[in-house]
This record gives structure tokens, C-alpha cells and sequence, in this order.
């Protein structure tokens, strides 16, 4: 009996030993090891840390316990199962909050995970817009697959931003959730912001008129700037080109009391060097002097209010063109003068009421040639929103007003009854209510609509549903949305072509709001391989037919710009794929492209809109060697060919651009984590646009062209394409190959 008492007891304890089993792995985050890592057997108290070389050795119960739980502050936690017959976890990835699961606010007017949102939003980092630095939000937005910043003039250089093709009038810029870049300042209101106060930017595609009403047609772009409180003391971002471009930025942190932070924002931007390397007589790159300043500041979690101011001073033309030549046909010229002021902010009164509001006026004073365009334009805004959850549905609640004033010295608001000049002047009330409703832990549904009364053009009303299917950890999302979009016109601020060249700008009626329907199916899914690795897969099919849209007419007539709605229809369809990477070994990869079919139908005759590219695709390679404190960056970006508006059968000019590709390189040193010195190339196969762009630009007055009766150029040994001076036909920035060096200091 004491024999089998013995024996039982020493079973029991080799039983016991052999159900205990240990592991070992290592903890990474971005390719590097993570020191002080948190691992625990779920449901116990045993655990363990890390040590610097990401390395860990836990024991545990094959009987009770095989999930393993690791944690580390800022990153997601992650939960694995361990494999009895392994002893060698191998890598463990934990990934960043920041590329993980942002808060955006953009596609529902309210703070909510992106994992979670029902609308698909991306998000940009100002780590992102790093590796391209650029002196205006204009030209970094090149990178993002699917946005393209297009140049509209060969002479001063302004532009605007595309999403999928559509044009950029179309695409509604939000600062902090305002609407604050809009109507005369489409053109110019992009530079002069700060890139080193811009926290994040969020972008949704498709149309959004149901939360921000008019322009939110083509999509959204939103620049979040920073907080002050979680900003940097100081911050100084500088950098010079070859070209003889200066860009600073500074960034100041103050305080007015306990409870109120500042945050102070200086950009300047100079370049004054006129350059004509293709030989046309006109300058490559206008002349720019430019400064903004910006302020923010934020009492306690109640008000965040910030104010704006820019100036700029522009020309681009002929070399030898100077201040006396404004306005008159002695020397061509285009010359901008810009005053802007901006205040927008946001008041909690608690939890669930809040209101925002805007104010900006944009004071332009500028001579195309012989044609001066002055106007001024003044919109406030203000939004009470209230929110509240019950049960599983989660209200908003906006009562909204927008009051426009405009004013110019052109056809634009000239009114033939009183034969004299009228300001525009729009009042805008509206309300929309959204619900977002949950189903269960994997569908959501999003049901919105928006009414507004617009005192010229009646009544409006959008709405849209937003559909999202995720499963249990949220790996694989699909989301489906539908929606309308509109918007009021103004043809001087928004496209420049009316008023830059010689061409006159004729209107066939009084022009209709533009109206859309859009179709968007997106589908994200995140891969974890054994390595270490993690793939993001980011697919959209969309699809947006338009109503009344307004579209230059170049063809009819050579000498004129005709507008008028659309008595057909207009599609924009495609689809766009997105790949990001983080590989081991500090290297991160970032790759997309977008494939359009964009098409216009009109008594049977189907054609193709100007300056809508076929195919974008861009990448972004960035491998960090952190023993060394260096960061490689190459990125990329190609266009497909543009339709391009020829003056005639007989233009030599092509039809269409060929494909190009604008390639650039970055190195940055990193010392003490207070300094970084950067420097690289852009556009570095030196692509530029054919020298000739700029039609007969030796005749920039058309005084050595001859016309018939009806002001048609007539074809002779001196014109022998019978042509006219225009700079309408241009796709790219006349920049080529180009060296650049920065510094950026901060004080934390």
C-alpha cells in the first residue's frame, strides 16, 4: 500500500513537470527590437518583460493556459496562441497606434476609430509627407494614390486638386473640419499653410455634400492641425534648392494661463529667381513671395480657436517683364497679388453639444495680360451639433448657415438689367441628421441626409448610406456607401483658364447647380506573415455620374471658352488598389494606383474630359537604419496621358501627354533626436512638358496674327498652324532635375 502511495505521488509530480512547457521569441515594432515589453499567460499572474534586445522566456500549463497576451505603451496589444510542440515563438510584431487605428473625425463629423468607421477614410501622417518635402500641402499631396495636384496655368503656376479624376473644383478642403479653402481661394488658398503644424490629413473619396454640403462632390480633404498642448516647444523646418527656392516653417509653443496653450506658426516662402530653361521666353517657375502667419490656441477641452493671414506677391510671364508693364501689351505678364484672413474654431458645451464656426476673406488684385481681375470674397460659417447615443444608434444632429459674399470687376456679376456691377450674395441654411446604427460586433450601418435652401438656386436635399462588414478582429472590412452630392459654380474663381490667355469666355445660360450620384465599394484587409511582416491591402471600385455638370467648351471655337450645363451625362468610373508594408529590418513600402474611365455623353457623342489622366500610380520606399540614425526615401508618382486642349485640326501639339513618371530621393541624418539635417533630388529622370506648351509664345498679344471676319486666325507663312497666344495646354511643372537641402530643429 505505501508502495503505491509512493509511486502515485511521483507519477503526479512527472505528470506536473511535463505539463509545464517554455517559450522564447522576440518583440519587434518597425523593424526594431522592443526593450521592456509586457508578456502574460491570459487568466494568470505569471509574465514577464523583454530585455534590449526584444528577447523574452515564459513558462506555462499546457493544460490551462496557452494564449499568450503582449503589450507595450503606444502600440495595439496583440493575444497569440502558443503551439504546445513549439518552443520557439520566433518575431512578434506589435504595431503603432498611429498607423493602427487612428481617431479620424472627417467621414462622420465626429471622433470615432478609423477601424470602426462605416466610411473609409485615410490618413497621413506628417511623418508620410516627410520623405517629399515641398512648400506648399499643393505639391506634397502627389504622393497619395488617387490625388493629384494639377497645374492649370503655364504662367503663374496655380492649380488645384483632383480625387479620381474629377476636377478639382470638386474637391471641398477642410481645415480642422471647416470649410475654409473654397471658391476664390480654390486656386491660391492651399500654400502658405504650415506643413509643420499639420498633425494629420484625412482624405474620403466620393461625395460628402450630406455632412459639408456645396463642393464635396469629388471628396474631402481634410488638414488636421496640431493641438498645442501635444506640440514641440520649438520647431524650425527649413530647406533651399538649387532653383534658389526658400522654404521656412516655425513652430512656437506658448502659454497664456493654466488652462490655455498657443500654438504659433510662421511660413515663409521666397523664390526669385527667374528661370527659362526651355527657351520659350517665359518663365519656368513664377516668381513667389510669400508669407503666412497662424495661430491656435485651446482653453481647457472647452474652445480651440485659430486664425490665419497670408499674403503673396506672384508673377510669371515674359523675362523681362517689371511691375510698369501690369496691365498694359508692352511685356506679358500675370501678376497676383493675395490677401487672405481666416478665423475658424469650436466651442463644447458638453458632451454632446458643440459648435463650429469660420469666417475667411480673400482679396485678389491681379492682371492676366490686358485683363485685370479684381474680386473679393467673404463666407461665414456656423454649425450647432448635437449627438447622442441610444441603445444602438448613435445620433447627429446639425443645424447649419453659410452666408457667401462675392464680388469681381468681370461678366460674372454684372447685371445687364441695371447695366451696372452687383455683388453675389448667397444665403445658405441647412440641417442634416445622420444615424449610425449597430447592428451587431461586425455590421454597421450609416444612414444620412442633409436639407439646404440655397436663396438663388431653392431647395437642395443629399443624402447617404454607408454600410461596413468587418470580422471579429477586424482584419478584413468591407464597406459599401451610396450617396449625392451638388454644387454652385463660379466660374472666374475656379477655373483658370477663363482667365489667363487670350480667349473670351462666353456663357450659353444662366448656369445650374452641378448634382451627383455616387457608387464606392472598398474593401481593406491586413496580413500577418510569419516573419514578421504586415501587408495592408486597401481595393475601391467607384463609380460617380454627374447632372448639369459645367464643362469648358475649347473646341467649338479656338478663341473662346464656352460654358454651359451639360445636356448629357458625365461618368467618372474605376477602380484603385493600395499596398502598404512593414518589412523587417527597418524597411516600409507604400505603393498604389488608380485605373479611370472618365467620359462624357452628349447627343450620342461620347468624348473624353481634358486633363483627366487613364492610369496614376505611386509609390514610396523608406528604409531606417536606426544604429546609424539615417532614413532613405525614394518616391514616386506616374500619370497616364492627359487629354490636352489643342487650338485646332491644324495645332502640331499632340492630343494627349505621354505617360511620365516625376522620381525623388531623400537622405536624413538624425542627431540627438532634437536635430535632422536632409538633403536629395527631385525629379530626378528630368521630366518637363514640351517646350512648346505655350502656343506662339513670342506674339504673347496676338499682334502679328491676322484674323478673318468671324476672329478665326488665318493660316499664312507667319502662322502657318494659325494659331494663337495660349497657355491653356499644360500637365506638369515646367521643374526638372533639381538638388535640395534642409534642417529641422525642435525643442520638446
Amino acid at each position: 500500500m505505501k508502495l503505491n502511495i509512493i509511486l502515485f505521488v511521483l507519477f503526479s509530480i512527472q505528470t506536473g513537470f511535463a505539463q509545464e512547457h517554455t517559450v522564447n521569441g522576440t518583440v519587434y515594432s518597425e523593424g526594431e527590437p522592443l526593450n521592456g515589453a509586457s508578456l502574460r499567460i491570459k487568466g494568470t499572474n505569471l509574465g514577464t518583460i523583454t530585455n534590449e534586445k526584444g528577447y523574452f522566456s515564459i513558462k506555462f500549463s499546457k493544460k490551462k493556459n496557452n494564449q499568450l497576451i503582449i503589450s507595450y505603451t503606444g502600440h495595439k496589444s496583440k493575444q497569440i496562441e502558443i503551439d504546445p510542440k513549439d518552443s520557439d515563438i520566433g518575431k512578434i510584431i506589435l504595431e503603432l497606434y498611429e498607423s493602427l487605428d487612428e481617431i479620424v473625425i472627417s467621414g462622420t463629423l465626429k471622433p470615432v476609430s478609423k477601424l470602426n468607421s462605416p466610411v473609409a477614410v485615410e490618413v497621413y501622417s506628417q511623418s508620410f509627407f516627410k520623405a517629399n518635402p515641398s512648400p506648399s500641402i499643393f505639391e506634397s499631396l502627389e504622393s497619395i494614390n488617387g490625388i493629384r495636384p494639377q497645374l492649370n496655368c503655364n504662367v503663374c503656376n496655380t492649380g488645384d486638386i483632383h480625387i479620381n479624376g474629377q476636377e478639382g473644383s470638386y474637391t471641398m478642403v477642410l481645415i480642422d473640419g471647416l470649410p475654409i479653402v473654397s471658391g476664390l481661394s480654390t486656386v491660391y488658398g492651399l500654400s502658405g499653410i504650415p506643413q509643420s503644424l499639420i498633425e494629420r490629413v484625412e482624405i474620403v473619396k466620393g461625395p460628402a455634400s450630406t455632412l459639408y454640403g456645396s463642393e464635396a462632390i469629388g471628396g474631402v480633404i481634410n488638414l488636421i492641425t496640431k493641438l498645442p498642448e501635444n506640440s514641440s516647444k520649438l520647431s524650425v523646418d527649413s530647406f533651399l534648392s538649387d532653383w534658389g527656392e526658400l522654404n521656412t516653417d516655425i513652430g512656437y509653443k506658448y502659454s497664456l494661463s493654466k488652462r490655455t496653450t498657443g500654438l504659433l506658426g510662421i511660413n515663409y516662402f521666397n523664390f526669385s529667381n527667374p528661370i527659362d530653361n526651355n527657351n520659350d521666353g517665359f518663365t519656368d517657375l513664377t516668381i513667389q513671395d510669400r508669407i503666412s502667419i497662424f495661430n491656435k490656441f485651446t482653453y481647457g477641452d472647452k474652445l480651440s480657436f485659430a486664425t490665419r493671414f497670408v499674403y503673396e506677391d506672384r508673377w510669371g510671364g515674359q523675362l523681362n517683364w517689371e511691375p510698369k508693364y501690369r496691365g498694359g501689351d508692352t511685356v506679358y505678364g500675370e501678376n497676383i497679388y493675395t490677401t487672405r484672413f481666416e478665423a475658424f474654431g469650436n466651442y463644447t458645451f458638453n458632451k454632446n453639444l458643440s459648435f463650429q464656426f469660420s469666417y475667411n476673406n480673400h482679396t485678389h488684385n491681379s492682371a492676366y495680360g490686358t485683363t485685370i481681375f479684381n474680386a473679393n470674397q467673404t463666407i461665414g460659417f456656423g454649425q450647432l451639433i448635437w449627438n447622442k447615443s441610444i441603445k444602438n444608434n448613435d445620433l447627429l444632429f446639425g443645424l447649419a448657415y453659410r452666408y457667401t459674399y462675392y464680388d469681381d470687376d468681370t461678366t460674372a456679376t454684372f447685371n445687364e438689367i441695371l447695366n451696372s456691377n452687383q455683388e453675389d450674395i448667397y444665403h445658405m441654411p441647412g440641417l442634416f441628421i445622420q444615424d449610425e446604427i449597430k447592428i451587431n460586433e461586425s455590421n454597421t450601418l450609416l444612414l444620412g441626409i442633409r436639407f439646404d435652401h440655397n436663396s438663388l438656386h431653392g431647395n437642395i436635399f443629399t443624402p447617404r448610406i454607408n454600410y461596413k462588414l468587418s470580422n471579429y478582429d477586424q482584419t478584413s472590412i468591407l464597406r459599401l456607401s451610396f450617396g449625392t452630392g451638388y454644387r454652385v459654380a463660379q466660374v472666374f474663381t475656379e477655373d483658370h483658364a477663363a482667365l489667363t490667355g487670350a480667349r473670351d469666355v462666353v456663357f450659353l445660360n444662366d448656369l445650374e447647380p452641378e448634382k451627383s450620384w455616387n457608387t464606392n465599394l472598398n474593401y481593406v484587409k491586413k496580413v500577418y506573415l510569419k516573419e514578421g511582416a504586415i501587408i495592408d491591402f486597401d481595393i475601391s471600385i467607384f463609380k460617380t455620374q454627374f447632372s448639369n455638370k459645367i464643362i469648358p467648351d475649347y473646341d467649338t471655337n479656338p478663341n473662346k471658352i464656352i460654358y454651359d450645363n451639360l445636356k448629357g451625362r458625365s461618368i467618372s468610373q474605376g477602380v484603385s488598389l493600395n499596398i502598404n508594408s512593414l518589412l523587417e529590418n527597418g524597411i516600409r513600402f507604400n505603393l498604389g494606383a488608380t485605373y479611370i474611365d472618365s467620359y462624357i455623353k452628349e447627343d450620342g457623342v461620347k468624348t473624353v474630359p481634358y486633363l483627366t489622366e487613364k492610369f496614376q500610380g505611386v509609390w514610396k520606399f523608406e528604409k531606417k537604419w536606426n544604429d546609424k540614425n539615417l532614413i532613405f526615401d525614394l518616391t514616386g508618382t506616374t500619370i497616364g496621358p492627359l487629354r490636352l486642349p489643342t487650338l485646332s485640326r491644324l495645332d502640331p501639339r499632340p492630343d494627349y501627354s505621354s505617360t511620365f513618371s516625376i522620381v525623388n530621393i531623400q537622405l536624413t541624418k538624425i542627431l540627438k533626436n532634437t536635430f535632422e539635417i536632409y538633403g536629395g533630388v527631385k525629379n530626378i529622370f528630368d521630366f518637363t512638358p514640351p517646350k512648346n506648351s505655350i502656343a506662339r509664345s513670342f506674339d504673347p498679344f496676338d499682334k502679328q496674327v491676322v484674323f478673318d471676319n468671324s476672329g478665326n486666325a488665318i493660316q499664312n507663312e507667319n502662322n502657318p498652324y494659325a494659331l494663337t497666344f495660349d497657355p491653356s495646354y499644360v500637365f506638369a511643372s515646367n521643374q526638372g532635375f533639381r538638388f535640395f537641402f534642409g534642417l529641422r530643429y525642435r525643442i520638446p
